[in-house]
């Protein structure tokens, strides 16, 4: 008699275990005045949908969650622009949700640019107004055919006059340089960009064989592309060390020039 009570008790305490395992997303950003939408996918065991609980804040939500899809409506929590939202959407084991639309916290690139400087000893300077949320500005240098990142500070997000300054690096020749704000890096707003010959000797490399390595005539910016454009070394050094490279030809940019060296 008290081993089959004994059994029961056990085998309740596991049920009761599982049922209350579970596993959190996490979603945090600034209002933007966008909801969240979601998948629900079905539990692993078929009976009912993923999620069982949401919260914005620490404020439970008690729209309907039950179903294949769902809305986070945030116009109900009383947040202004900007605000800070975190989320955490609570699922049973076995299965996950799917955020839809994950960039809806993100910010989105506002900014006026009201003036941009780059004095002769390399510092850039910027103001703007009207951001309306926090994000990086990417500080951006035309060289090698491309827009390059060179640097990035900090926006302020907020709409009243804003002061910014960064230090950049020049190369031989023509300089060109620009700011922008991005998302994903995909779409971004840019500012116009400002230009300022400078006198820097033009740069030259020889590639040791014995050690593997390129040697540049002053320390440099660089990066080393395939034949076919990929991407497979990038620095800031007087050297870089090619050891690992296979026996093939490449693509060198450093400075203000893209050339092509032999690795043997």
């Amino acid at each position: 008699m008290n081993y089959t009570i004994n059994i029961y008790i056990l085998f309740t305490f596991l049920i009761t275990s599982f049922a209350t395992a579970q596993e959190v997303i996490i979603l945090e950003g600034q209002y933007q005045k966008r909801n969240i939408f979601v998948a629900n996918s079905p539990t692993s065991s078929g009976i009912g949908y993923c999620s069982f609980e949401v919260r914005v804040n620490g404020n439970l939500v008690t729209d309907q969650i039950e179903a294949r899809a769902y809305e986070i409506d945030l116009s109900i929590f009383d947040l202004k622009i900007n605000d800070s939202v975190l989320i955490e959407i609570k699922h049973k084991l076995g299965c996950v949700p799917k955020i839809l639309n994950p960039d809806a916290l993100k910010s989105k690139p506002t900014f006026n640019l009201v003036d941009i400087d780059l004095s002769d000893d390399g510092i850039l300077t910027w103001s703007t107004t009207d951001e309306h949320g926090i994000l990086p500005f990417v500080i951006q240098q035309y060289k090698w055919n491309k827009w390059v990142d060179v640097g990035e500070v900090q926006g302020k997000g907020v709409p009243s006059l804003n002061q910014y300054t960064f230090r950049v690096a020049f190369i031989s020749g023509l300089n060109k340089f620009r700011i922008v704000q991005k998302i994903n890096n995909q779409r971004f707003r840019q500012s116009k960009s400002i230009s300022i010959d400078s006198d820097r000797p033009q740069l030259n490399f020889v590639y040791n064989r014995r050690n593997k390595k390129v040697v540049f005539s002053n320390v440099t910016a660089y990066e080393i592309h395939d034949k076919f454009g990929q991407l497979l070394m990038r620095g800031f050094d007087s050297q870089a060390n090619v050891e690992h490279l296979t026996k093939d030809d490449y693509y060198l940019s450093f400075d203000s020039l893209t050339e092509v060296f032999a690795k043997k």
